[in-house]
């Protein structure tokens, strides 16, 4: 490792590790990151200028076609890299836009929460301004009018920057009237959260934004037919947005051919480990590279430890066994595993690590974040936490196990409003599918009748 990015780890000002050095990373195979500078150092507009910056809003704009980027962006596959996979070209080609409908909305979804993230915060706080001219792109093709950014409210640096960077746009034309002389106009706000974890689901997001409680809306209409205060809106991830420049700028060929033969999703991925390994941090990879190699960059496990289990993206994704670590980390080989690919940052589990105790600390997380919506994740997450409490004291009852199987069932996907509560049982359905055994050590004793013990008050 550089002395530059070791004392970048040190710093009080660091936030997330990038752990390759800038001279490994280059602008045709690191799109994100082949301008970060290895002290950590924001990347402001003179500088980013000189790295191509905002050459591809020059390039969209002499073209004069916005479809053009849309077209680009499906034929290059850009799959939404906050979790869900789905094609920003095709999400972009379904907004409403033409004739008497009017200019709407592009969010930027900067709420990052899912625990064991942090990948959007490295881009935000030291490469703000690739962000905004994702963005512009995006508002050009979905003939947007106005953007947010809306930031997970304890991101209080990526603040600072963005509206520093966005200050140094609007002085230099790339946002406001007219931008670069092309007769559009197009600018950003910076908008805090609350702290709510649920504000990752886009509709509860517009609401927040809306100044309303962060709880999801029924689909249809989605977003792209009548999102924020009733327009058209897009809302992407911070990552995928990022990825926009290039691809307009170098094709969508260009990007399809960054993950090679790995998979058949392309592009390169912010990827990344937390938990007791030697290197936790960063990395851009070609998609598809397998967490075996993630690992060995991130030095392996820490001290004597021996790898458990694994989250490949984030406390909603499923338990993958240390067998599993050969597979190409895409959206797809993974999801046919019983997991998904998230946000592609693994959390490892040492072999010391006790499940059931592990479990309960999720769904604690998950039962508290809960927008209490709809019955299934307001009822039964803390129901999942009573007993995971119970098993996890040696105080559990014959049933409880196959009650936890029932309640995951019933916050399985389309039984909710949102994907909250399928994130939450996710994990959990993995946990007693791998380790079963460690659940059952829990039950002490036999059922006993309802409401046998009094709750106590105060308690629920």
């Amino acid at each position: 490792m550089s002395e530059s990015i070791s004392s970048q780890r040190t710093s009080v000002r660091y936030r997330s590790r990038l752990l390759q050095p800038e001279a490994d990373r280059h602008p045709d195979t690191h799109p994100l990151t082949w301008r970060l500078r290895d002290d950590g150092e924001v990347i402001w507009l003179d500088e980013y200028l000189r790295k191509e910056g905002y050459q591809s809003i020059r390039n969209a704009l002499d073209n004069g076609d916005p479809q053009a980027i849309i077209a680009t962006m499906k034929d290059a596959n850009v799959r939404g890299r906050g979790g869900a996979g789905f094609s920003a070209g095709l999400k972009w080609s379904l907004t409403l836009q033409g004739g008497d409908m009017p200019r709407g909305y592009l969010i930027c979804n900067a709420d990052e929460m899912e625990p064991g993230t942090f990948k959007d915060r490295l881009l935000m706080e030291q490469q703000p301004h690739l962000l905004i001219e994702g963005m512009i792109l995006g508002a050009l093709a979905n003939n947007s009018f106005y953007g947010y950014i809306f930031l997970r409210g304890e991101y209080v640096e990526a603040a600072r920057v963005l509206n520093r960077a966005l200050d140094e746009a609007r002085e230099a034309g790339w946002l406001g009237a007219n931008i670069n002389g092309s007769g559009f106009d197009f600018d950003i706000a910076v908008h805090t959260g609350a702290g709510r974890y649920i504000c990752g689901e886009e509709t509860a997001l517009i609401n927040s934004l809306e100044g309303k409680r962060a709880n999801p809306r029924a689909k249809p209409p989605f977003p792209g037919q009548s999102g924020a205060w009733g327009k058209p809106s897009v809302v992407n991830n911070v990552e995928t947005l990022c990825n926009v420049p290039a691809v307009i700028l170098k094709g969508a060929d260009w990007y399809q051919a960054l993950s090679g033969d790995r998979t058949e999703d392309g592009g390169s991925k912010l990827y990344g480990v937390s938990g007791p390994v030697e290197k936790p941090g960063l990395w851009e990879l070609p998609m598809g590279t397998t967490g075996a190699e993630i690992l060995e960059r991130a030095g392996g496990m820490r001290g004597n430890r021996s790898l458990k289990a694994w989250l490949p993206g984030g406390a909603s994704t499923g338990f993958l066994l240390p067998e599993h670590l050969d597979l190409p980390l895409d959206f797809d080989t993974v999801g046919k595993e019983g997991s998904r690919l998230g946000t592609g940052l693994l959390t490892v589990v040492p072999q010391e690590q006790s499940m059931v105790a592990l479990m309960r600390n999720l769904e604690e997380f998950f039962a508290r974040e809960s927008c209490g919506w709809c019955t299934p994740c307001r009822d039964g997450l803390p129901w999942t936490v009573k007993l995971l409490w119970a098993l996890e004291l040696g105080q559990g009852e014959t049933g409880d196990i196959e009650l936890l199987d029932k309640l995951a069932a019933d916050c399985g996907p389309g039984l909710t409003f949102c994907a909250h509560a399928p994130g939450a049982a996710m994990p959990l359905q993995t946990a007693l599918k791998h380790f079963r055994q460690e659940f059952e050590q829990g039950v002490s004793k036999p059922r006993g009748k309802a409401h046998q013990d009094p709750i106590p008050v105060g308690e629920i």
